[in-house]
């Protein structure tokens, strides 16, 4: 027996497929058509099952039972290949459980067997209202809400009713919020860092806009429009071309597909006659154009949130009774705190901020200031501040010592530095300071064992580092300074059609030193480190530790200096410690310093090490 849903998949799949020349085009449309065939679909069904059941006796009142959808069909976003998320709303005193079972199953077992995914439920008002004042999920779910048939009323005054609740309990419900947001960056990362980025729930995803959203319909914060608006239209383009590349609901950019979405959104060049080469360099298009738009998202996330929470702290007046009574108070509202923690730079309300008459237009050196009060007291930038902050008139041929120490500082932060220069990066102040930055940003690794582009792995890299080495000897200024260096620029190299990025590196570390003012001795390790990052992890598993000559060899190169083969090591592990999954493993946060990698880089670290140390005495002893 035919239905009227089926082939619904193959239905949208043919009216989703991309132009003549391969190239997506007018992704909005193409959204809002698929919606209207789905609506019309499920519409039909209702009507059959209505009919069907009336057939066998059982009744549906036109009044107390629905049809809605939540989700990506309520909110006109749907993909290729979407699931359903549906609902059927019901009054148990119009409609008795058992024919709304049978209702259901008329509904659920057709569409089961159209090809897509389903996600249903049966709820009554008082269900609904239930579930989502207890789980976030639901309730975000319920803020999007599309009535597609039977008692449109009783769909509408329930989502007003959950609408209502979710205002009210918004200051609960605002940390639940940002709490769930940070535990999912946690388990997804960045979008604009990842090789392979889940371009829903990864943070500056499709899920983050979802969020905005609710903060906006919290009534404490305004939704952005504009660039946001746009950002958000080209990523659900690149959703749509993901699920036509893989020919099923599936939001993870994934290797296999990269070429494919990249040619799809525009970005290969037909006139490249080499098919890796075009391939290659679309998919860096691509990861560019992603890590774009994913920021875009990612700040007016930040931005609406801290303006909803800035709305809370406000909500209640800041003076009390005993104001009112004391006349020098003359009942005036308490004005708001900024405590400074830096020259120019203050801490308000949990966030960075310019203190009074801090003007970054006229100081280049506040971005640093700003920089390093934020990673040091661990506390995001105000994303006004961040605004503020591109101003700055900074020039990367103009360092001073000040500025330069900071920046020495600001590596020397811990965890604390990924977010820091997530949000400098925002405000595209790497690129500023350091213009050879712009040769790695975003940029994926063509090495499948790399989780991240290029300039977030590095960062994950300096993380990692430090101040004590492996003889648990803490390491003086000026090695540690070389040391983060060589963690931040080790990979500046990496650039296209270039074979020896070390080598490279090496080339323009020295460059960038010497602008930023450094020692020439700090200069000198930090290009030597560069060099030889891989030199380690290449002997490690290519010779045995039990090869004088090789661990000699190993040595030399590193000027038969034990600290500097201290810091190698350190770099080593690192660079390896701050590796994702490799090819044919799924992605998840375990890094690639396995104990067996550990072992063989320890075993031939200690046998060079000690020919290092029998050099120097050996040269001692000439003299």
């Amino acid at each position: 027996m035919t239905s009227a849903v089926d082939g619904l998949k193959d239905r949208l799949l043919a009216v989703s497929q991309p132009d003549d020349d391969g190239v997506y085009r007018h992704g909005e449309d193409k959204r809002a058509k698929r919606v209207e065939i789905v609506l019309d679909s499920l519409h039909q069904l209702w009507d059959d099952a209505v009919a069907s059941m009336k057939e066998s006796g059982d009744e549906v009142p036109a009044k107390g039972v629905a049809l809605a959808a939540v989700g990506s069909l309520a909110r006109r976003q749907i993909g290729p290949c979407s699931d359903l998320d549906l609902v059927i709303m019901y009054d148990p005193h119009a409609i008795s459980d058992q024919n709304v079972t049978k209702l259901a199953d008329k509904l659920w077992y057709p569409l089961w067997d159209s090809g897509l995914d389903l996600d249903h439920s049966v709820r009554t008002k008082q269900q609904c209202e239930s579930v989502t004042d207890h789980d976030l999920p639901a309730a975000m779910g319920w803020l999007d809400v599309l009535p597609i048939s039977g008692d449109a009323d009783l769909i509408e005054s329930t989502a007003a009713s959950i609408q209502e609740r979710w205002r009210k309990a918004a200051r609960k419900r605002l940390p639940e919020l940002t709490e769930s947001a940070a535990q999912r960056f946690e388990r997804f990362g960045q979008l604009q860092y990842l090789n392979q980025p889940d371009i829903k729930e990864a943070r500056g995803g499709l899920r983050d806009t979802v969020l905005v959203s609710g903060l906006a319909m919290s009534w404490l914060a305004d939704r952005p429009h504009g660039s946001y608006d746009d950002a958000v239209e080209h990523l659900l383009n690149v959703r749509d071309c993901i699920h036509l590349a893989a020919h099923k609901d599936t939001n993870m950019l994934l290797a296999p597909y990269q070429a494919t979405v990249a040619k799809m959104m525009g970005l290969s060049d037909p006139t490249i006659p080499d098919e890796n080469q075009r391939a290659t360099e679309s998919i860096e298009n691509m990861q560019t154009m992603l890590a774009r738009y994913a920021r875009q998202i990612a700040f007016a996330l930040d931005s609406t949130a801290s303006r909803a929470t800035h709305s809370l702290t406000h909500e209640k007046p800041r003076f009390s009774f005993f104001q009112i009574m004391q006349p020098r108070g003359r009942g005036r509202r308490e004005a708001p705190k900024f405590d400074v923690i830096a020259d120019g730079v203050a801490k308000h309300e949990g966030e960075v901020v310019l203190a009074s008459g801090a003007d970054p237009a006229k100081d280049s050196k506040l971005v640093l200031k700003v920089a390093v009060a934020a990673a040091e007291n661990d506390l995001p930038i105000a994303p006004s501040t961040l605004e503020n902050l591109k101003k700055a008139p900074i020039r990367d041929s103009r360092w001073y010592p000040e500025s330069r120490d900071r920046f020495v500082r600001l590596l020397a932060s811990g965890p604390s530095l990924e977010r820091t220069w997530e949000e400098l990066d925002f405000a595209d102040m790497p690129g500023r300071l350091i213009p050879e930055w712009l040769g790695i940003r975003n940029r994926p690794s063509a090495s499948a064992a790399h989780r991240y582009t290029i300039d977030h792995h590095m960062i994950e890299v300096v993380m990692r580092l430090g101040c004590e080495a492996p003889t648990g000897e803490r390491y003086d200024d000026k090695h540690y300074t070389a040391l983060l260096m060589a963690g931040i620029l080790h990979d500046i190299g990496k650039r296209p059609r270039i074979t020896d990025h070390a080598a490279e590196g090496a080339r323009h570390v020295p460059v960038i030193m010497k602008r930023m003012l450094f020692d020439d001795d700090v200069i000198e390790m930090a290009t030597l480190l560069v060099r030889e990052h891989l030199t380690l992890s290449d002997f490690a598993t290519g010779k045995s530790p039990e090869d004088e000559a090789a661990t000699s060899e190993l040595a030399a190169r590193l000027n038969n200096d034990p600290l500097l083969l201290d810091m190698l090591f350190d770099l080593t592990r690192a660079d390896g410690s701050s590796l994702g999954a490799t090819a044919g493993e799924a992605i998840t946060k375990k890094y690639g310093w396995s104990k067996w990698r550990a072992s063989l880089v320890g075993a031939m670290y200690a046998a060079a090490r000690a020919a290092a140390v029998r050099a120097k005495e050996a040269q001692t002893a000439s003299n």
